[in-house]
């Protein structure tokens, strides 16, 4: 019987070993090499160009579309801002990056799942504005750097912390557990929205008293003011990509503006405030987090306006309409 034992626990070692080298079998050059293959094939007009799986999916911009179609009619060119989230263990990689369409500037989200050395799933978010691409060019962060490995968090731990983003921005009342750095910045659509400088002439507003929050706050300041409670519903939270040696977490969400009664709140001091979009509004978004000795640094996002509601093409209705956090990586 002993001896069965263990050679039963010898074989699941080995299965285990085997399973693990499968997870690992394109590294990190690997999947951002594919990323380049498939930008090149878009460019080049031609899926032929790059393998694809038999029963490949494709979406753009939450779309199901046949591949060849959509951006792969129009993008002429790779811009100069590249970002990558890689995850050899999942066998999936992000990016975000600058490209022209057409010769007009905009930006593009990307996640790739590889199996065997084809690609199974492409997820795009085009964000077509000449604004977003010009501006992620010329700030140009990448967060190419590693993380000391010393510092290095877990998986499930960096997913946790990039999902208290969300937690606490969605019905924001300003109590919540925001892990912000000091000098955490958020720019969205080529654009900071925190920390921006005080046009010429006018007076900073005081988180404490204003009626709207201010991209010269800090991450910190726009939450604890509790004037962001008009995002109700952060949905569809799919972790795509976790880049364990780099500290990022790839993310594609919802967020919905319901409008109507969920425009007016209270904020922590108790005053009332009437905010936000007056009709009811949906952002597509692609975000990633940068992610240092627990708490979050940097933030990255694009955001497309859809028809309220929408879903990603890659969840049910119950997944879609749902604020509990999915790590697809697993």
């Amino acid at each position: 019987m002993r001896i069965h034992l263990l050679a039963a626990a010898a074989l699941g070692l080995a299965l285990s070993a085997t399973a693990q080298a499968q997870k690992i079998d394109c590294d990190r050059a690997c999947l951002e090499g594919f990323v380049d293959r498939y930008l090149d094939a878009a460019i080049a007009h031609d899926p032929g160009k790059v393998p694809f799986a038999k029963n490949a999916r494709f979406t753009e911009n939450g779309q199901k579309l046949e591949l060849g179609d959509g951006l792969w009619r129009t993008l002429t060119a790779k811009g100069t801002y590249r970002m990558f989230a890689a995850d050899p263990q999942a066998g999936r990689v992000s990016f975000l990056g600058s490209i022209k369409e057409d010769g007009l500037y905009a930006m593009l989200a990307v996640h790739l799942k590889i199996v065997k050395g084809q690609i199974a799933e492409l997820e795009t978010l085009v964000q077509r504005n000449e604004k977003s691409g010009e501006g992620f060019e010329k700030l140009g962060f990448r967060w190419a750097e590693a993380i000391p490995e010393r510092e290095r968090m877990s998986r499930d731990e960096l997913v946790r912390v990039a999902n208290l983003y969300f937690s606490g921005l969605e019905r924001n009342d300003g109590k919540g557990d925001y892990p912000f750095t000091e000098d955490c910045d958020r720019i969205e659509n080529g654009t900071y929205t925190t920390n921006a400088i005080t046009p010429r002439g006018e007076t900073r507003p005081d988180p404490n008293t204003a009626n709207n929050y201010s991209g010269q706050w800090s991450c910190m300041e726009q939450f604890k003011s509790g004037l962001m409670a008009f995002v109700n519903r952060i949905r569809d939270r799919r972790f795509v990509s976790v880049d364990v040696e780099r500290g990022i977490v790839f993310t594609f969400v919802f967020f919905d503006h319901s409008a109507g009664d969920t425009r007016t709140f209270k904020a922590p001091d108790g005053r009332t405030v009437t905010a936000g979009p007056r009709q009811p509004w949906t952002w597509e978004i692609a975000e990633a987090f940068r992610i240092e000795k627990g708490r979050i640094h940097q933030i990255l996002a694009i955001m497309e306006r859809v028809p309220y509601g929408m879903d990603s093409g890659w969840s049910t209705w119950e997944e879609a309409m749902s604020s509990k956090p999915r790590d697809i990586t697993k």
